[in-house]
């Protein structure tokens, strides 16, 4: 699916909190959805959605392992956020070198 298909893109799907902490919690293991919801302060209902939006974003993926549906992450999807970050790298560049010259300057007037 092209990142043009999906319901939910991988920025909305980042933008939340609880789904960040999920994608973290998926990171190392795959996990049915009731160790996903023990985790978590909110009913099992409102993880599950934020499992789909992850899922649309198809930052997560789960598969049927007999009764149990196992959750795991998929971060590749979020290439797409680092490519945009890095874009701004360059103004942390910048101000960095500025502050080193600064110092710099300041060092050798004294």
């Amino acid at each position: 699916m092209s990142s043009s298909a999906r319901k939910h893109d991988v920025f909305q799907a980042v933008s939340d909190p609880t789904r960040r902490k999920l994608m973290k919690l998926l990171a190392d293991q795959e996990l049915p959805i009731a160790d996903i919801s023990r985790h978590f302060p909110i009913s099992r209902t409102a993880v599950t959605k934020h499992l789909r939006v992850l899922s649309e974003a198809q930052l997560v993926s789960g598969r049927k392992v007999g009764r149990e549906k196992l959750y795991r992450l998929h971060p590749e999807p979020l290439n797409e956020l680092q490519r945009w970050l890095s874009y701004f790298d360059q103004y942390w560049d910048n101000k960095l070198s500025m502050l080193k010259h600064k110092v710099e300057i300041r060092d050798k007037e004294k």
